[in-house]
């Protein structure tokens, strides 16, 4: 029997490949990430409910809340779709034979 590397050691005890190893760390990995998804929704949510609040107690600032809100809900917008590609990619690296 060879020595192993400390590198290879966890891989030896498991009885597996190294790329059996990354494959099953990127798809729980994928899973993860698709998690993300959901913080930029209740965000959203949040910011919308305050910003039409906002714009119910003063309706004279209804156009800056308006596009504050906008710009702010693009934003949240752009992690949750940037959390969504990597769980994708994360996803396809594990499925790739």
């Amino acid at each position: 029997m060879e020595p192993q590397l400390i590198a290879q050691a966890g891989t030896a005890a498991l009885g597996m490949d190294a790329t059996t190893l990354v494959k099953a760390a990127s798809l729980i990995g994928s899973g993860i990430a698709a998690v993300g998804v959901f913080g930029p929704g209740i965000g959203i949510g949040i910011a919308g409910s305050r910003a039409l609040e906002g714009m119910a107690r003063q309706p004279e600032m209804a156009g800056k809340l308006l596009a504050n809100a906008i710009i702010i809900a693009a934003l949240m917008e752009a992690l949750g779709l940037l959390a969504f590609v990597v769980a994708i990619l994360l996803y396809l690296n594990g499925t790739k034979v």
